[in-house]
């Protein structure tokens, strides 16, 4: 577990559901847990809440006895599953500090989350990935649906979006490392290098 900013904590831990390392990410004040694997290290604080920013990121939430949330339109996952998850929409205030905005395109339920640490960060699901290389991507085409190229076209216009109506400093990923500063020129480049 890395303290990424004051407050804010990184780590990587297996999934074997998709036999990929992931990432989790704790916020300390308000007590966020954002799609969450077992921490390798004690949580510096009690988490209140745990946030998914998909359906498909339930991984160990139910384990750490805090109330989950997932967008509405994800909720449907979750039914028979014995797991209580609340639902919230696009443009909420989840937490002090923490909102959910809307990346959709990918799955409907495709949430991005804006933390009020620092100079700000952008918490990330599956829309935007890093490869192999450790640069940042759309996952693969198979993962994209019927067509990729407008899925892509679509998450190009969500993140040009957050570009011009949010402000961040840091990016937060599902599926990579985090950059804790130049993470909005980071976006900003991988944006302009795909249209």
């Amino acid at each position: 577990m890395k303290e990424i900013a004051p407050g804010l904590f990184d780590w990587a831990a297996f999934n074997e559901g998709i036999g990929q390392e992931v990432h989790s990410h704790y916020a300390r004040d308000p007590g966020v847990l954002i799609d969450p694997m077992p921490a390798d290290a004690r949580l510096p604080g009690e988490p209140r809440l745990v946030v998914l920013t998909n359906r498909h990121h339930l991984r160990h939430a139910a384990d750490y006895g805090s109330p989950i949330r997932c967008h509405e339109a994800g909720l449907h996952e979750f039914e028979g599953s014995g797991v209580d998850v609340e639902g919230f929409a696009f443009g909420e205030e989840l937490a002090p500090g923490v909102r959910a905005l809307e990346v959709g395109v990918l799955c409907p339920e495709e949430t991005a989350l804006h933390l009020a640490i620092g100079d700000g960060f952008l918490a990330l699901a599956d829309a935007i990935i890093r490869d192999d290389e450790e640069r940042l991507a759309f996952v693969p085409d198979v993962l994209l649906g019927d067509d990729p190229t407008a899925v892509r076209a679509g998450l190009v216009r969500a993140f040009e979006r957050l570009l011009e109506e949010e402000d961040f400093d840091g990016l937060l990923l599902a599926h990579g490392d985090p950059t804790p500063s130049g993470g909005r020129a980071e976006l900003e480049a991988f944006l302009g290098a795909t249209g």
